[in-house]
């Protein structure tokens, strides 16, 4: 056989392994939520998750994963100093913060034997609702990692840690001095917790 003939059926055979291991799942994956906004000593707010994905498998022990999550998060009994212009008084208030993001994320995701999976990767979050009265910036840049197990070939259990880069919150405004409710941060970050289950369609191929 030729050179150029070994190429060409070397070319073709390859093509045929990564046809044969390639395939496409669509999916939808929900649970609950556990967040808060870093350094404002602040209650975890719980909440939910839910979304879809399209997973794409590459090789036998890797997909990569685009996922669209609709995420509500935030953080409760926050605690702001502010001066009353009024009465001439600073007064002490405490509010649940929520912040609700669109969240678009590309998820690498590794299996190791039966159905352990290592899952991380990239998110930009859009912020579509929330009830601060100031803030630095609408939306987010986050790192999602986690852990999760395949029950069967469609069903999987997920547990994740998603956080965000960016400052989100105006410490300005929402402020805390007093030593007794312990010193607001400058860099306020969301910080949010996932635990629920995904579930996948038939393979396309």
């Amino acid at each position: 056989m030729s050179p150029k003939k070994l190429f060409i059926a070397l070319f073709i055979f390859a093509l045929q392994q990564t046809h044969a291991q390639f395939s496409f799942k669509p999916g939808l994956r929900g649970g609950f939520t556990f967040s808060t906004i870093s350094e404002t000593h602040s209650h975890y707010k719980p909440s939910f998750y839910v979304g879809g994905f399209g997973e794409l498998n590459i090789k036998k022990h890797y997909a990569l994963q685009p996922e669209i999550t609709y995420s509500r998060q935030g953080s409760e009994n926050v605690t702001r100093n502010y001066f009353d212009d009024n009465t001439g008084i600073e007064r002490t208030e405490r509010r649940d913060l929520q912040l609700d993001y669109l969240s678009f994320a590309v998820i690498n995701k590794f299996t190791f034997g039966p159905g352990l999976q290592i899952q991380f990767g990239p998110a930009l979050d859009i912020l579509v609702d929330d009830n601060l009265a100031r803030r630095k910036t609408y939306n987010d840049l986050a790192f999602i990692t986690g852990i999760a197990y395949k029950l069967s070939s469609n069903l999987t259990i997920e547990a994740r840690i998603k956080k965000g880069l960016l400052d989100v919150l105006d410490s300005d405004y929402y402020h805390n001095d007093r030593n007794d409710d312990y010193f607001f941060g400058d860099y306020n970050t969301n910080v949010n917790f996932q635990a629920g289950i995904s579930y996948s369609f038939e393979a396309k191929k």
